[in-house]
Parts: C-alpha cells; structure tokens; sequence
C-alpha cells in the first residue's frame, strides 16, 4: 500500500506584510499548510482564504505559546516599520528573533529561515561577502545582526535548524509607498514635486518573486541548514538613474534632486557577492529589472484608477 505524502507545514512570521503576503500565496500554490503569525488586526477583504491566523507579538513569549501546531518550516518575516524606533526595532527584530527560536528549539521543526538584511554589513565595502565580521550604523542594521548571531550561535552549540537570508532592495506589486520605487511612482502619477538626495548613490534592487523564489530554495535546501546567504541582484542602479527612468516612462514627475541631503557616512555603492546562493541553492536572479519596474508602474497606475 502506498505511503500517504504528508502535507508541509509552514509559519510565516509577518505574514502579512509585503514579502510574508506574496511568500503565502506561493506556499498555498505548492499546497502547503499555510499559517500565519501577525500583530495588527486584519481587514476582512486580506484575509486569504485557506489560511489560519494566529494574532500576536513576537516579543511576548505567552503571545507565541497560543501557537498550538507544530510545522516543518518557519519563516520570520516579521519587523517594525520606524527604523528610526531604537526600543521598537530591538524588540521585534532582535529579541522577537530570541523569542522565537525559544519556542520551536523545543518543537522538532526542519528549518528556521529569518530574513536577514543587506543592512547587517554596514560600512564594508561592496560586494559583500557573508560574514558575522560586520559593521553595521543603523539601527535596524545592528538588530539584525545581533539576531544573525544569535541563530549562528543556536545551531553551532545546540545544532538549532537555521539559515539566514540577507535580502537587498526588495520591490514589487503591491509594495507600500514607504518604500523608494513604489514612493516615486506614486510622486509621479500625481505629476508631484518630489523631495530627494542628489541620487549619486547605487543600489542593488531585486523583484519580491525572485526573494520567494530564494526562499522556497532555502527551505528544500538540505545544505542551507546553518548558512548566511546574500540574496540580490549582484548589479546596481544610480537612484538618480532611477527616478529619471520612472519619470521618463510615466513622462511627469517632478524631482527635487539635492532636497534632502545625503549624508556623509552613507555608502555610495551597495552590492552583493551573489556566488553563495547558487552553490547552496542552485538559485541566479532574472536580471530584466526594466520589465520588473514596467510591470510595478502598470500595477500601480491601474491600482489608482480602480480607486478613484
């Protein structure tokens, strides 16, 4: 008699912010078991059928308790919005992290994937190899960090199932206006006057299917277990490039270039070395970021339309 194939349980922490909601409508087509952990009340027309939700915060442990299923995969999406929040991101970026690998160290799950940042790196030079040896400035980069080696330490001394993906500039559909591309796009549209930096600096952007493709790699990955992985496009754009090109497609806009002012600690060219995903994940990015942003324009515009 055949063997019935059980079906993969997974906890995406955050699973309703920008990356966790694309992450769990990738995991429902794949037939998973989709779980949901989140902080804020949630309007009914977000509610993705097929999903169980469980409402809490991360940086209470009693919160995480509720959570009575056991899963094959656990995905932390979660974070705090403020960067600027010292108290708030530490909470839910570092102790959050601590809070959950508390729980599932004691529950036999198969991997623990939290979603690291191009941040951690700090003031090193491009193309950044992965590493613990950082320097992070901000405070978003430092509680990241610090949760990097938290998870780094777990599965050295007490063999804790974990990688950490070190995500660079994501974007996409549906992305909120707090975010640079969605932000111009929006300016644009509205044919606004817009403040921004002199653009001279460089960043590496990746479209958020190709972050939920490294991600589903990352939990298949039997040789992931224990690992730090970039994951990027490996190129860059001059943000100035950028906001012309936006503006140039969408032909208005406004642009205020040297409005707000650069400062002086800020790395100019911010890149990975991508090598390590394709020899642990055997997974390369697209690089059609044109079509990508085309694509996110369209959306956009016809999300305004349908609203008006």
């Amino acid at each position: 008699m055949a063997q019935i194939k059980k079906k993969i349980k997974i906890l995406i922490v955050g699973g309703t912010g920008f990356i966790g909601r694309n992450l769990v409508k990738k995991c429902l087509k794949l037939k998973w078991d989709v779980n949901v952990f989140h902080l804020k009340k949630i309007k009914k027309k977000n509610i993705i059928k097929k999903v169980k939700y469980f409402r809490g915060n991360i940086a209470s442990i009693s919160d995480l308790k509720k959570i009575d299923k056991n899963f094959n995969y656990v995905v932390n999406c979660g974070g705090y919005v403020d960067h600027k929040n010292k108290k708030e991101v530490n909470k839910f970026q570092n102790i959050g992290c601590k809070n959950l690998v508390s729980i599932f160290k004691k529950r036999k799950i198969d991997l623990f994937l939290q979603l690291g940042s191009s941040s951690e790196y700090g003031k090193l030079n491009s193309p950044h190899r992965e590493s613990l040896t950082c320097n992070p400035k901000s405070i978003y980069g430092k509680a990241k960090l610090s949760a990097t080696k938290y998870l780094i330490k777990s599965f050295e001394k007490k063999n804790f199932p974990c990688s950490i993906l070190r995500l660079y500039q994501v974007f996409g559909e549906g992305q909120a206006t707090n975010r640079i591309i969605p932000f111009v796009i929006n300016a644009c549209i509205k044919n606004q006057k817009f403040p921004c930096s002199d653009g001279k600096q460089s960043r590496d952007f990746i479209h958020v299917d190709q972050v939920i493709s490294a991600i589903i790699k990352t939990l298949l990955s039997k040789n992931s277990v224990g690992e730090i992985i970039n994951i990027g496009s490996g190129k860059t754009i001059k943000i100035k490039s950028l906001i012309n090109r936006i503006k140039k497609i969408l032909k208005s806009g406004k642009p205020d270039f040297g409005r707000i002012r650069r400062r002086n600690d800020e790395n100019l060219k911010i890149y990975p070395n991508i090598s390590k995903s394709f020899e642990i994940l055997n997974w390369k990015p697209k690089n059609n970021f044109y079509n990508q942003l085309i694509s996110v324009i369209n959306y956009q515009k016809k999300y305004r339309d349908a609203k008006k």
